[in-house]
């Protein structure tokens, strides 16, 4: 059960993700009807024994295998330049946090607030308490409230790097120089795991990401603490 699992998208827990979960399972659904048409044709063109050496042409079967393509990409294009919007879309956001890469940690600072950063680094093993994850657990999470557009700006500096979440669906890329944003919402509290998905050095797999999803009041006392 744990290995099929892994096979799956992790649970979402941001409206962005579970459009992208939908979207996953329309294309699959598509092709899956497209393997069990095709397979279907190969076995019965194997099996019978029809002939016909003057067949020169057909139209008809020509205009389906032209016309039905191309029906398929629109009905799996609309869907996916629809996603395309939302996922760059930022609608007067709440809370704005910006993550920097360095080698090999990440630096978090809260724009909206006054002296709120701090650096975030992974937790060496012999540190970890029994309910924390090996190479996942970090000493310093990136507290955020839940139900509320939040703007995330990541840039880098020194190396590229990529602040990736996969329950949120979001992946920004950090690079020296430049500011990146992306946008996203907390559907409910608890912890939230990423990594750095760049390869920018030897260590880029030791730089996690834990994002602790709160209630409003309890963001307001972690601000104040």
């Amino acid at each position: 059960m744990a290995t099929w699992s892994n096979l799956n998208l992790q649970d979402s827990n941001s409206p962005l993700m579970e459009q992208m979960m939908f979207f996953h399972d329309h294309t699959l659904m598509i092709l899956t009807g497209i393997t069990i048409l095709v397979g279907y044709s190969l076995a019965s063109a194997m099996k019978n024994k029809l002939i016909n050496r003057n067949l020169l042409e057909g139209q008809t079967i020509e205009l389906i295998w032209t016309v039905l393509p191309a029906v398929t990409l629109v009905f799996i294009a609309l869907p996916s330049l629809r996603l395309l919007y939302l996922m760059d879309e930022v609608n007067s956001p709440m809370v704005t946090v910006k993550a920097i890469g360095h080698q090999w940690y990440w630096s978090y600072e809260y724009s909206d607030f006054k002296n709120m950063e701090f650096d975030s680094y992974m937790k060496p093993t012999n540190e970890l308490m029994n309910n924390e994850f090996r190479l996942l657990e970090v000493d310093n999470r990136t507290t955020l409230p839940m139900n509320v557009q939040i703007r995330m700006l990541v840039t880098a500096t020194d190396v590229l790097h990529s602040w990736a979440i996969p329950s949120l669906g979001i992946k920004i890329d950090g690079a020296p120089g430049r500011l990146n944003q992306g946008s996203f919402t907390l559907s409910r509290p608890g912890l939230l795991f990423g990594q750095c998905s760049e390869i920018c050095g030897a260590n880029h797999s030791f730089m996690p990401i834990v994002i602790e999803s709160v209630s409003i009041n309890q963001f307001i006392n972690w601000l104040k603490n």
